[in-house]
């Protein structure tokens, strides 16, 4: 899996973690966007959002949505809070 990695997605509004795979290779807005889109049908509670946005939960770095996961600090391992 060289072309993915490992994350671990904080969503605070309903206090839920998942672990997922993400491309390497894809915008944060669109991982932010799908990952939205997951959360809302694995808990059937958190709204979609069309503006979502990743942050580093041990940082606080808010990634911007044009740059690529390749292009940020996100490697295996890697704890996200999506807003």
């Amino acid at each position: 899996m060289e072309y993915k990695v490992l994350i671990k997605l904080y969503v605070p509004e309903i206090e839920e973690t998942y672990e997922l795979y993400i491309p390497v290779n894809k915008y944060i807005g669109e991982i932010a966007e799908f990952l939205s889109r997951i959360v809302n049908n694995l808990s059937k509670v958190y709204p979609a959002k069309k503006n979502a946005c990743l942050c580093n939960r041990r940082t606080g770095v808010i990634y911007e949505r044009i740059n690529t996961i390749r292009q940020t600090d996100i490697r295996n391992g890697t704890e996200l809070v999506l807003f």
